[in-house]
């Protein structure tokens, strides 16, 4: 071998591993697959050794692939730590600031707190990612979460805003023909196995027979839309419920599907003058709505 290896063939194999792909490691380094396929070969050549076998579950490493896998995991890890600290060393709310949240409340809550920050802090870009699944912040993939839930991260840091409450919704119309009999006797929308709220789908799975449950949904959104709608009863954050004409509250909030309201961060980033600024406004907004997110 002539020339060592750079960082982007460490990442290039690294890629090609996690993905079992060509295609896949295209997507992830916004490559084309002849770009993958022609360095891909070229790595090869110059260690003189395959790093990966075709097999039908796809890209196998070899030994040799594996050993370059494991070192490119060392390298990106170290990379990132670095980027973190040096992330929560700025002395000026400015640059990107990257914010996981769930579709819910980006479309109930976040909206006019999220514009009044950038106002008060033009130097920061905020990129606003939604996730139902929990975001790895020690690798960066976001710098602050905003999570319900009531089993927060040990490695993160961060504040409880407060609980946020849930309770029975039907449409207008629906609550008219069943009123406390709602439970009992109407029909149900249901989260379905692979998303939505896990305390809401167990709580249905227990007190709303198979029978009735009609209709199912993967996202909180798609639950009020679909209860609006007529379909059936079902649970939803009061904070969306109690705030729409098209929905109809049946009885108080249901305590056993309490969940709270976190704002986190990485230990690294806390001090960082954007990630403060941010937790700072956004929780004091938050807070704010306390009374919203409790049902009241």
């Amino acid at each position: 071998m002539n020339a060592p290896l750079s960082w982007d063939e460490f990442r290039l194999v690294k890629a090609i591993a996690d993905t079992r792909s060509l295609v896949g490691a295209a997507e992830a380094l916004g490559l084309n697959h002849s770009t993958i396929f022609r360095r891909l070969g070229s790595v090869e050549k110059a260690l003189g050794a395959r790093l990966f076998e075709r097999s039908r579950s796809g890209y196998q490493p070899t030994a040799a692939g594996e050993e370059m896998v494991a070192l490119a995991t060392g390298m990106s890890d170290q990379v990132v730590e670095f980027e973190r600290r040096v992330a929560g060393r700025d002395v000026k709310p400015s640059g990107e600031l990257r914010i996981t949240t769930v579709d819910s409340m980006a479309v109930y809550l976040l909206p006019p707190i999220l514009t009044r920050f950038r106002q008060l802090n033009p130097g920061v870009h905020l990129d606003v990612i939604l996730a139902s699944h929990a975001l790895n912040l020690s690798r960066r993939d976001a710098d602050v979460a905003i999570r319900a839930t009531n089993e927060p991260q040990e490695t993160l840091v961060g504040r409880r805003i407060g609980a946020i409450r849930w309770a029975i919704y039907s449409s207008p119309k629906l609550a008219l023909e069943y009123g406390a009999k709602t439970v009992e006797e109407a029909p149900w929308v249901a989260f379905g196995d692979n998303l939505g709220s896990p305390i809401g789908r167990r709580w249905t799975e227990r007190n709303i027979s198979q029978r009735r449950q009609v209709f199912r949904v993967n996202s909180v959104l798609s639950m009020a839309e679909t209860i609006a709608a007529g379909a059936g009863a079902g649970v939803l954050p009061c904070f969306i419920g109690n705030s729409r004409a098209d929905l109809t509250r049946i009885g108080a909030p249901i305590e056993e599907l309490d969940v709270g309201l976190w704002i986190l961060t990485h230990p690294d980033l806390r001090h960082s003058a954007r990630v403060r600024a941010f937790t700072e406004h956004v929780g004091g907004e938050l807070v704010k709505l306390r009374k919203a997110l409790e049902g009241a």
